[in-house]
């Protein structure tokens, strides 16, 4: 038990910071902007693929500068020459843009690197373990990855909360106009904005490229998730998306670990369903085959109960 507990709390650990990697970019954009960007997750699909492909000409560390620079580039261009147009009419508009640019982004990852998954291998200068616990080695990698989600927590938070620039950002959102009577360029902002957390989205790419699978679906397996993270924390809250993302990741590695379903744990109080009860089949499910959507549970009970989320001081 104790084995369980320790190397599943070090595993749901590693997996949140992952979820934060990802999730710290949208918070920028769909928190602090109300940009319901859907193709979020396929930017960090392309920071992947391009710290890939970089990597395979000068090198992983060329790659974790390059790659987000220039998929921060591309996000900044996408603000200012589609989003910003598309945003004046809506967020039905804003969404159905960012739904068919994640569309057009993964055909042109499947026309350039097909769908396959491409060989995308840790760094030679990580690639041992870092220490040992019960047997089971832990690969410095993750390691590099746990130290580079807090150190991307911390540099935002200060940013956001401590300098002028995010005092800045902030009020661009609440009070555009006073903002731009200031002689702030509102506009600029926030495609600067965008590109940051665009940028951000492909840190986690290059990063997690690695160490996950990477190929053209991979957009669509955390996606979902991210917008789960950024409600559940608190819209508008850096800190909120920091919590929900290791609350996440610590509930799914548990949930997967315990392969136990509500009839063994009522059976343990003396209390069976018959064979023939409607609800026999879901009885015997076990905790680990529902994992998948405890978050999305969880997220269905924060919208009920509390829709601001955990630390979230805005309804809208």
């Amino acid at each position: 038990m104790l084995e369980l507990v320790i190397i599943s709390t070090l595993n749901g650990v590693l997996y949140g910071m992952l979820l934060f990697l990802l999730a710290s970019g949208l918070t920028l954009i769909f928190s602090m902007m109300g940009v319901i960007n859907f193709a979020h997750a396929s930017f960090y699909m392309l920071g992947a693929f391009f710290g890939f492909q970089i990597s395979q000409w000068l090198g992983f560390w060329p790659a974790l500068i390059i790659a987000p620079v220039l998929v921060g580039a591309i996000g900044a261009v996408v603000e200012r020459w589609g989003l910003r147009h598309v945003h004046r009419h809506g967020h039905v508009a804003e969404l159905l843009f960012t739904f068919g640019l994640a569309f057009v982004i993964e055909e042109l990852v499947q026309m350039v690197w097909g769908k396959t998954p491409v060989d995308y291998r840790v760094p030679a200068l990580l690639d041992f373990p870092a220490f040992t616990i019960f047997s089971t080695n832990y690969p410095a990698y993750k390691m590099f990855m746990l130290l580079t989600a807090v150190a991307i927590f911390i540099a935002l938070l200060t940013v956001l909360t401590r300098t002028r620039v995010g005092l800045i950002i902030q009020a661009s959102l609440t009070h555009p106009n006073m903002v731009a009577m200031l002689g702030h360029n509102v506009p600029r902002v926030f495609m600067l904005v965008f590109g940051v957390g665009t940028a951000l989205a492909a840190v986690a790419g290059v990063i997690a490229g690695p160490a996950l699978v990477t190929q053209s679906n991979m957009a669509g397996l955390l996606g979902p998730i991210v917008f789960v993270i950024v409600v559940v924390g608190g819209l508008g809250s850096l800190l909120g998306a920091f919590i929900a993302s290791l609350l996440i990741g610590l509930i799914q590695t548990f949930a997967v670990s315990v392969n136990v379903s509500l009839a063994d744990a009522f059976a343990a109080v003396g209390v069976t369903l018959g064979p023939d009860n409607i609800l026999s089949d879901i009885w015997q499910v076990p905790v680990a085959q529902v994992a998948p959507i405890i978050p999305y549970l969880l997220l269905v009970l924060v919208l009920v109960f509390r829709p601001t989320g955990l630390l979230g001081t805005r309804d809208t």
